[in-house]
């Protein structure tokens, strides 16, 4: 096979289109997506990241091993002026498979800003990137990092630009899965409003004329019909974002 892909990283991709299409998951892919993804392209670390690079306003941050998803301003500060981050925004080119080498030698990164700041002190010395389809003014990237040692080769290409269309058509599905109206009933519906205004259990008691335990057994009802434990995961079910 092309590249040096042999029949088990053939499976490997499979794999990883399965999860993504058989999974469920609040927001961004199933765990198990990034799980598979890092079995078929080894690395340090994968992440699936959707964030505004204008408005330095992070979306989602999804991090295998997990990692605190706080918006970093050293990022944002060197993005536009880092070539292998920027480059999707600036080409409009989303189906390309990128790395860091495509556009700096070792040194070459190495004396960047994003390294000195960003990617030195967390040990990235090399990235894979793929693109899926966003919004307008936001980007949405699977991103495989490795510390010292190998970088990406054409095998780890090749699987990566195969597995991208097959990701975007699944994120895109989950997305549809995600919107689909929840099976409630109208009090239900308007209680789910008022927790998304704000309002504490007392408050909602007191619009609803109900005691506060009522208040928690309809939570607890809600909470069972769509398939979630606690509020916030609740009102991003119930009021997902609107199709683009």
């Amino acid at each position: 096979m092309a590249e040096g892909v042999r029949s088990a990283d053939l499976r490997r991709l499979l794999a990883v289109i399965e999860a993504a299409r058989s999974g469920e998951a609040a927001d961004g892919f199933p765990v198990a997506v990034l799980v598979r993804a890092q079995e078929l392209v080894p690395c340090d670390k994968v992440s699936f990241t959707e964030f505004d690079p204008v408005q330095r306003r992070d979306y989602l941050d999804q991090s295998l091993p997990a990692e605190d998803g706080e918006p970093d301003p050293v990022f944002y500060r060197h993005y536009w002026d880092c070539a292998p981050c920027s480059y999707p925004d600036r080409s409009g080119d989303l189906l390309s498979v990128t790395a860091i080498s495509d556009f700096y030698t070792r040194r070459q990164w190495h004396n960047t800003g994003m390294y000195a700041d960003y990617g030195g002190p967390a040990g990235v010395e090399a990235e894979a990137i793929i693109c899926l389809s966003a919004p307008a003014g936001r980007a949405r990237r699977v991103i495989f990092y490795r510390g010292p040692g190998l970088d990406f080769d054409g095998r780890d290409r090749l699987l990566l630009s195969l597995l991208r269309p097959h990701l975007n058509e699944c994120y895109q599905e989950l997305g549809r899965r995600r919107r689909a109206a929840p099976a409630l009933t109208s009090r239900q519906w308007e209680l789910l409003h008022l927790l998304a205004a704000g309002h504490s259990n007392a408050e909602i008691a007191r619009q609803l004329v109900v005691s506060v335990s009522t208040v928690r057994k309809h939570l607890e009802n809600i909470f069972t019909r769509l398939g979630v434990t606690n509020r916030t995961a609740a009102i991003a079910k119930a009021f997902p974002p609107p199709p683009y």
